[in-house]
């Protein structure tokens, strides 16, 4: 994005964290300087600094813009007409595999990519991840309730506690996916997804 006068501040802000969010994805926090960002996204550094005060404050709002996205997206997933909450579920987990299975996953694996790395280096960072990753458990956990009311799912344990097993599950499956490069992990999840919420195969 080239930052001019037909630019409204709201949008080279946006297009700063877009573009942060597409190349932190593919090769983390540290690794990735402000130049480069700023390049890519066609504004100079001096604009930076008006919307960031630092490194760390971006990556923050970076954490922050990427779950209100990412929430949103699970929220448009979960209230889909015409399914039941199981088959809602399995939904959001195949487009998990789907998105996590991508070499270039354009900014959508950011949480996988920064989890571990940014959680030790910024406290802000870390709580960002943190919020953002309760977000998820407890649409996750009351979709579960859903499940349960209308019988379409069956579980053992609390809903909230049952959702934690999955999202963390999901997560660790991202990572060994990476590690071996093929996408079993992914469907040793899904098999353990379904049998926790008692599905059918």
């Amino acid at each position: 994005m080239k930052q001019s006068i037909g630019y409204e501040p709201a949008d080279v802000r946006q297009g700063i964290l877009e573009t942060g969010q597409r190349i932190m994805a593919a090769k983390g926090f540290s690794a990735v300087g402000l130049n480069e960002i700023l390049s890519s996204a066609g504004v100079p550094k001096g604009s930076f600094y008006h919307y960031f005060g630092s490194k760390e404050a971006f990556g923050e709002a970076l954490l922050e813009s990427y779950f209100k996205d990412y929430l949103a997206e699970i929220d448009a997933t979960l209230q889909l007409p015409g399914q039941t909450m199981a088959q809602r579920l399995m939904n959001y987990f195949q487009q998990w595999r789907q998105t996590q299975s991508q070499l270039d996953c354009q900014g959508k694996c950011l949480a996988v990519k920064l989890g571990a790395e940014v959680a030790d280096l910024s406290e802000t960072m870390r709580a960002a991840l943190n919020r953002g990753t309760a977000g998820i458990i407890d649409r996750l956990g009351r979709a579960i309730e859903t499940g349960l009311k209308e019988g379409s799912l069956s579980v053992r344990g609390q809903p909230r506690e049952v959702a934690q097993s999955l999202y963390q599950s999901w997560l660790g499956a991202s990572v060994m996916a990476k590690i071996v490069r093929t996408t079993d992990p992914f469907d040793a999840a899904q098999r353990t997804t379904r049998e926790i919420l008692h599905l059918s195969s």
